[in-house]
């Protein structure tokens, strides 16, 4: 029988204008800073596509509306015997500041610059992804 188990993540980094919407989400009692600036991310349920998947996700973290533009990069992990597939979407939403309503695991949230992503985004290999991508 064959065991393999993928587990689908999608990261939605909404832009409105020039500004991407950086969260402040809740990582670890046992770090020195708790909360930790993420763009927006969660899970694919079974059967979900990843586009709609992300789509769902900005709107249940933050209560914006966005639609897909493309894919900007993808990332895999193994957890066990489980191997974790993750897609980062740019997403686009005309939605204004004041509208992003935030679920009970997010902390806060910013409209930030690309110039400004070093100073909040502590994930170095997220960062690397984005100049990549060409966000940055």
């Amino acid at each position: 029988m064959n065991s393999n188990r993928y587990r689908i993540l999608v990261k939605g980094i909404v832009q409105r204008g020039n500004e991407f919407l950086a969260v402040e989400k809740w990582y670890d009692d046992n770090i020195i800073d708790p909360y930790q600036w993420e763009f927006v991310d969660g899970e694919a349920e079974f059967g979900e596509s990843p586009d709609a998947a992300v789509i769902r996700v900005v709107q249940e973290q933050t209560g914006l509306t966005a639609e897909v533009d493309r894919i900007l990069y993808t990332w895999t992990f193994m957890i066990g015997s489980e191997c974790n597939l993750g897609i980062a979407y740019l997403c686009l939403t005309d939605m204004e500041e004041d509208e992003v309503i935030l679920s009970e695991e997010l902390h806060d949230a910013k409209w930030i610059e690309p110039s400004q992503f070093d100073e909040y985004i502590n994930n170095k290999r997220m960062l690397a992804d984005l100049e990549k991508a060409e966000i940055y």
